[in-house]
This record gives structure tokens, C-alpha cells and sequence, in this order.
């Protein structure tokens, strides 16, 4: 598995980057935040996803790994391929799709191109499902995103949209460790990025 590629940008187009190392130019698929970010003839980095199909072998780049984590755990969902989920993280941030998921909010995820409401609510049904298996969330419905909510509340809803881009449990509470109980969802979600992205 390709994890990431460190090169100069020798092509640019419409969710394609191509990133010349050692001699050889990977084509790599990407979102319009990492395309934005990319200059021909300037140095970048791409987290990458290696995609194996019968029929194709494709490459994926990503801004940062919160995108990439959001593309794997939007290929976890029956109907998503990857295709759909860099249509989706082309029109909204990984912050965006995390904060939609935690708060049903399927209008959101309708904006990308190709995915309707039905696969929508799918996406937010599943990856739900999967944070509940996957974390301390037993017996109680994760609840949904009130800004005007007590701070703790925000601190246990950041801590969900963190997951939901695809960070473990542990991950997510270190990355929250400390930070002021009175900042909003989308802040603590935010800040925690910075952090585990190492900013």
C-alpha cells in the first residue's frame, strides 16, 4: 500500500494530480481542496488510498489524513465506492461530513454530486451504527448536535464527529484532552484536527 507521495506537481485537472517521484509521475484522483492546494512545478504531499478492482487500479490523493480517513470510512458504506466518496469530499470538508452524520443532517451530503437522499441517510445510518459498535456508546442513541447544548454535551458530540472521520475512540478523546469546555462543536472538532494532524 501506497501511504503517501511526496513530489513535484508536474499536471494538474478537474480532481487529478499527477506527482512526479524518483523519475516516475503518479496520477493520482483527489478532491478540489487538494487540487486547490496544488501548483505545477511546486513540491506537495498526498495521503494516498490504493484502489484494487477487477477492472482498474486507481490511485486516490488526499489533503490531509482526516480526508483520507473520511474516504475509507465512506468506502465502508454498502453503495459508496470511490467514485461517490471523492464527489462528496469535493463539495464538503471532513469537518462538514462528520458534523452531517452526527447530526442527521442528509441535506448536506445531498449537495455532492450523484448521491440522493436515500444514500444519503445510508451513509449517516451506517456510519452511525458503526461508531456505536466501535466505541464506548452502549446504551444510549448518539445524540444530535444543539449549539446552544451544555458544553459537555459539545465535548461528547466532537468526540463522535472525530470518530465518524475515521480516528479511534482513544484517538479522538487525546485529541480533546484539555481543551476549554466552553468552545462550540464545531471548534473542538476543529482544534482536535490541528492536533491530530500535528499542527
Amino acid at each position: 500500500m501506497i501511504y503517501s507521495l511526496h513530489g513535484e506537481v508536474i499536471h494538474l485537472s478537474q480532481n487529478l494530480i499527477v506527482i512526479e517521484c524518483g523519475g516516475v509521475g503518479y496520477a493520482c484522483r483527489s478532491t478540489s481542496t487538494a487540487v486547490s492546494m496544488a501548483t505545477i512545478g511546486e513540491k506537495l504531499k498526498l495521503y494516498t488510498y490504493l484502489s484494487v478492482r477487477e477492472d482498474a487500479v486507481e490511485l486516490f490523493g488526499f489533503a490531509d489524513e482526516s480526508e483520507l480517513n473520511c474516504f475509507k470510512m465512506l468506502l465502508s458504506v454498502s453503495g459508496v465506492g470511490p467514485k461517490v466518496a471523492l464527489a462528496i469530499l469535493s463539495d464538503i470538508t471532513p469537518q462538514e461530513f462528520a458534523l452531517a452524520v452526527v447530526n442527521d443532517d442528509s441535506k448536506t451530503i445531498t449537495r455532492a454530486q450523484g448521491v440522493g437522499a436515500k444514500l444519503a441517510q445510508r451513509i449517516i445510518l451506517e456510519l452511525k451504527d458503526k461508531i456505536k459498535k466501535d466505541s464506548s456508546f452502549t446504551s444510549s442513541e448518539i445524540p444530535k448536535i444543539d449549539l446552544s447544548a451544555a458544553p459537555n454535551n459539545a465535548v461528547s458530540e466532537a468526540l463522535t464527529a472525530l470518530m465518524v472521520l475515521g480516528f479511534s475512540n482513544n484517538q479522538a478523546q487525546k485529541a480533546l484532552d484539555g481543551l476549554s469546555e466552553e468552545m462550540t462543536v464545531q471548534e473542538l472538532v476543529k482544534e482536535g484536527l490541528k492536533r491530530l494532524s500535528g499542527r
